[in-house]
């Protein structure tokens, strides 16, 4: 006999919409059920935003989600007659941020069956048991009936309850079948274990390892997706430990697992900066908790990969040991072409994280009490509104397990701020713009749009950035005209060519 839920589900901000749905769909003459991650979510006392039902029946699913906008109004946003799926967009007071609105998942029952080339199912419809048998997880596969008269009743044949409460993830199948079928449900897996905190299960991960080569047939879009939410957790290390461990991380991914490795010459060796790196990651995210973790994304992307270009840079040399010379710009040259592979965004999210690698390991050289004001301009400069992510990335990167190290590391980074702070409230650098633009250039010294204009632009940023001009256009206007006449007389004829 199903146990009931009901008292769960009155505490949480959906319970009107899930009965909602089952009066509607009793109206209908539909069962439906919540599936998934509403129930789950549910069991667990965890905010929720994926409410998924399922209705037994051919095409209930759309005729539900039919059925429930004419009583609540809303908009059915997607329907996919091939899978009798649909989505309804209903307005609800507890939907996420400043959306107003949820989105309801309708599907009738199915069940699944696969081809050794593709992830993508032949699907019949089928009764509640096929529905649940074809999902990923246990913890996943459970379902409430929402019929008015049995409302809150748990069905449960994999034993899902039992796994929350043990804090583990396994499948409800054969494993090896699982991830055969749906290679991308070894990153689920990675990625559910690191949002809820659960080890995976032994055999269910040596099914991980033994399907790893699978994920080639997965598009890199949908992993993306997973790798997203997986950076989003409060500590992503774990899922991406994950994926190392069982090898899938390797085929998607090579430039990271080769962070992995302590070698050892002559004696002297080097960090695993494979592990360092996922430390660094974890660092980060905790500085940030108090931010919303979608604000933080790209930040915590630029410490993934802020060590990316060291495999490519490491040199040993004796008497002196290992060195990655140079890492921080090979890993911001390599950061375009990791982007597209993973299909993330190649816009200012990328410029942002490509930035940041290239910038990581300059503050370290300001420690030094005899660093100058122009080195801290420059940084500025250079760094602009992401001088503040910039600092705290450099302090995630401190993983000694040294206490007194990492206190001497921070309060150096401490002095490298009280720096900051006293040259921009004296120099104003901060999105810094010429004092002289290239329209006053031009109308000044009679100079149509050319080279020449941006070597005379130059010069006074320059002269600013050293500490010989003051940041105002009086003092830059002043400049220009005394070198004016030695920088023009230097430059060749097609340097005051017009650019179109």
């Amino acid at each position: 006999m199903a146990s009931s839920i009901e008292p769960i589900l009155a505490q949480i901000p959906f319970d009107d919409v899930l009965r909602k749905v089952g009066e509607v769909a009793k109206s209908e003459g539909i069962a439906a059920y919540a599936v998934g991650g509403v129930v789950r979510d549910a069991l667990l006392g965890r905010e929720t935003t994926d409410i998924d039902f399922v209705c037994i029946g051919q095409r209930s699913g759309i005729r539900l989600a039919e059925a429930l906008r004419r009583k609540v109004g809303g908009d059915v946003v997607h329907v996919y007659e091939n899978f009798g799926t649909a989505a309804l967009r209903i307005p609800h007071s507890s939907a996420p941020g400043s959306l107003g609105s949820l989105v309801l998942e309708f599907v009738g029952a199915r069940k699944e069956s696969y081809s050794r080339d593709s992830r993508k199912p032949v699907v019949e419809s089928g009764s509640l048991s096929d529905d649940q048998h074809r999902r990923d997880f246990t913890v996943n596969s459970m379902a409430v009936d929402l019929h008015p008269d049995r409302y809150g009743s748990l069905l449960d044949p994999f034993g899902g309850i039992a796994d929350l409460s043990n804090g583990v993830l396994r499948t409800p199948l054969d494993p090896i079948a699982t991830f055969e079928d749906d290679p991308l449900r070894i990153i689920r897996a990675a990625r559910f274990a690191c949002q809820l905190g659960f080890i995976i299960d032994p055999i269910t991960f040596t099914g991980m390892k033994d399907r790893a080569d699978r994920i080639s047939i997965v598009s890199p879009e949908r992993i993306a997706v997973e790798l997203e939410k997986i950076m989003l957790c409060s500590k992503p290390s774990s899922g991406f430990k994950y994926l190392y461990e069982c090898g899938v991380l390797h085929h998607f991914f090579p430039d990271l697992v080769a962070l992995q490795g302590a070698q050892i010459q002559d004696g002297v060796g080097h960090k695993d900066n494979f592990f360092h790196t996922l430390q660094v990651v974890d660092n980060l995210v905790e500085s940030v908790a108090d931010r919303p973790a979608e604000e933080t994304l790209w930040l915590r992307w630029a410490a993934l990969l802020h060590d990316i270009g060291k495999p490519k840079s490491k040199r040993f040399a004796e008497g002196v040991g290992w060195s990655f010379h140079g890492h921080e710009e090979k890993g911001a040259r390599m950061i375009p072409k990791l982007f597209t592979t993973l299909r993330l965004p190649s816009d200012d999210r990328m410029k942002t994280v490509q930035q940041l690698v290239r910038l990581h390991h300059r503050p370290v050289s300001l420690v030094d009490d005899t660093v100058t004001d122009s080195a801290i301009r420059r940084l500025l400069f250079d760094a602009g509104d992401l001088i503040e992510d910039l600092m705290l990335l450099v302090r995630a990167d401190i993983t000694s397990k040294n206490t007194k190290k990492v206190r001497r590391y921070l309060r150096a980074f401490d002095s490298v701020e009280a720096k900051f702070k006293e040259v921009e409230e004296k120099d104003h650098l901060r999105n810094f713009q010429p004092p002289v633009d290239g329209a006053e250039i031009m109308s000044e010294l009679n100079l149509a749009p050319s080279k020449a204009v941006g070597e005379i632009k130059n010069a006074i940023r320059e002269a600013i950035l050293d500490g010989l001009v003051a940041n105002d256009h009086d003092a830059a206007f002043a400049y220009m005209m005394q070198i004016k006449d030695d920088i023009l007389a230097s430059l060749p004829e097609t340097a005051f060519r017009a650019t179109p």
